[in-house]
């Protein structure tokens, strides 16, 4: 039986095992964190990054996308521009009068960015076709009826176009 020690003797008490534990740990101190505790931070560190790698580099694939989606938007829409422009005709629709007309589409390959890679034209339709950086290909087309239609063509990775080597979007 252990006496506390700032009683007296005639008042004994009599500690149990845990205070003298407890007091034992309290004394000497807690410095760092043990191996296991160490472990389990860890384990936990490694779930959480093989749940979130695959989705960020699947967002990676997606951006690139999307990225050239937009660009076939913003040419569509400058090509309608070009018609009203030109009495209703989309004679004018080519790459440098696109890129003439908005600065902001690109027409060459580099930089990481999507670019116009071709366009068609006639008096009364046209199509434009955006070329990601993965190869990926967006094209909007107009046909003489007003009909407008969107295509996908994955020449590359053959899987870009939901999945397969072509769709619409």
């Amino acid at each position: 039986m252990f006496v506390h020690p700032s009683r007296d003797d005639s008042a004994r008490s009599a500690w149990s095992v845990s205070d003298v534990v407890a007091r034992r740990f309290a004394l000497a101190g807690e410095d760092g964190f043990s191996l296991i505790e160490l472990l389990v931070v860890i384990i936990i560190i490694g779930v959480l990054a093989a749940i979130a790698i695959p989705s960020f580099v699947g967002q990676t694939t997606r951006a690139v996308d999307v990225q050239a989606k937009e660009l076939a938007r913003t040419a569509a829409t400058t090509a309608e521009t070009l018609s009203v422009d030109n009495g209703g005709q989309y004679e004018t629709v080519t790459t440098n009068e696109l890129n003439r007309a908005e600065p902001s589409i690109h027409i060459v390959a580099g930089k990481g960015e999507a670019y116009i890679s071709a366009t068609t034209h006639s008096r009364s339709e046209y199509s434009v076709t955006a070329t990601a950086t993965n190869g990926d290909e967006y094209t909007i087309k107009k046909s003489a009826t007003g009909q407008i239609t969107r295509a996908c063509a994955s020449p590359i990775t053959k899987t870009g176009c939901a999945g397969g080597a072509a769709s619409s979007w």
